[in-house]
């Protein structure tokens, strides 16, 4: 195996063409590049076994939620394991969860705290709605997320924006627990 280096925003575009957790950056460019066709006939070949089903299959059972697909058809791991702090795989986790659902993710929008705002649509309104909120936007979106709250926190805020886009309560937990 050989190892190349590239920008980040490369690698940030590959990332974002994942459909299923654990796959590898190799499949994921071997898909892109050579076509699904190729990816059936070397998964076969070097496992002597039939092929999964992709995720895009209808035959595939998906958790419930609105929209094209849902968060789990993108997130990869290595994508979280390069994000080297709880801000940037919670900034990660909302990305991809707005990328999804897309039409529906202003539902954020109504959640918040007893006394602050959590999302907003600019870094203004999160900074008058309360003191030291630390607002950075949604990479991709229109969208603005307080970070300075503590982990837990967080963790609650993922599961609330799951569950106002359709996730049941168990997919919503597996969200959080990604964080």
């Amino acid at each position: 195996m050989k190892t190349i280096e590239i920008e980040d925003d490369l690698y940030h575009y590959i990332a974002a063409q994942t459909r299923q957790i654990g796959e590898s950056a190799s499949d994921i460019l071997r898909r892109l590049l050579l076509g699904e066709q190729h990816l059936v006939q070397t998964s076969v070949v070097s496992s002597g076994q039939e092929p999964a089903q992709p995720a895009n299959s209808p035959d595939t059972e998906r958790p419930q939620a609105s929209g094209p697909g849902t968060v789990f058809d993108l997130v990869s791991r290595q994508d979280l394991q390069a994000e080297s702090s709880v801000v940037g795989r919670f900034l990660y986790l909302l990305s991809v969860l707005a990328r999804v659902h897309k039409k529906q993710f202003n539902k954020v929008l109504e959640i918040k705290g007893r006394n602050r705002l959590y999302f907003a649509t600019s870094a203004e309104a999160l900074s008058e709605a309360g003191s030291s909120t630390n607002p950075k936007q949604i990479p991709n979106t229109g969208f603005w997320v307080i970070t300075n709250s503590n982990t837990t926190r967080k963790k609650m805020m993922l599961t609330e924006t799951a569950t106002k886009l359709g996730y049941s309560e168990q997919d919503a937990e597996r969200i959080r627990d990604l964080l």
